[in-house]
């Protein structure tokens, strides 16, 4: 009769690796390698380690002063320009263009002691009846700084500085732009206003103002 193959029997020195110890307790779990650590501080009254221990760097603690290191050598700030808006107007109605520019910044707020109207062409009617009463008269209003101030272009070198100049490019000669845009500004502090042909003034501007 045919002889039918045993099942291969498994003896205990057969298998594999135990997975528990002998000693019947569960293998550790293995854990992360600490880093070294730091040399463990003398106690009171007895000697400290007697091989020193290399320095360890530390960050300061809170409120401890951090010693001081290299400094870069102090830059003044450059001062920051002023911004400058352009109204579109022709020499004939660059004048109402200012004016209507002024009455836009004081109903915003601004004080009229901030603003500095400057034309190119002919003088500002306020001007011109300043100027009737003298120009220390006239000049004594600039330095009160407590009202608009209107000036010609030929004169406006002696106006100080203010936070708006409107500049009103109502004509004159041609190099009145020319010279009126780059006085006006280095007179604004923080705005620039600009009533007049936008070809003529961006020439200007692009020039270097």
């Amino acid at each position: 009769m045919p002889l039918i193959p045993e099942e291969p029997q498994i003896h205990e020195s057969a298998q594999g690796p135990r997975a528990t110890p002998a000693s019947g307790r569960t293998a550790p779990t293995p854990r992360p390698v600490p880093g070294p650590r730091p040399a463990a501080p003398s106690r009171p009254g007895r000697p400290g380690p007697l091989r020193p221990t290399p320095p360890v760097q530390r960050a300061p603690r809170d409120g401890a002063p951090a010693k001081p290191g290299p400094s870069a050598p102090a830059v003044p700030a450059a001062a920051a320009a002023p911004q400058i808006q352009l109204i579109p107007a022709s020499p004939e109605g660059a004048l109402d263009a200012a004016d209507e520019a002024v009455d836009l910044l004081l109903d915003s707020g601004r004080a009229p002691g901030d603003v500095l109207v400057i034309t190119t062409g002919a003088q500002h009617p306020w001007a011109e009846h300043e100027l009737s009463f003298g120009e220390a008269s006239y000049w004594a209003q600039h330095d009160a700084g407590d009202d608009v101030f209107y000036a010609d272009a030929a004169v406006a070198s002696r106006a100080a500085t203010r936070p708006v100049v409107v500049v009103a490019v109502n004509g004159g000669s041609g190099s009145a732009a020319g010279s009126a845009l780059p006085l006006a500004h280095s007179r604004a502090g923080a705005l620039l206003i600009v009533c007049g042909d936008p070809q003529t003034i961006n020439s200007v501007l692009g020039a270097g103002v």
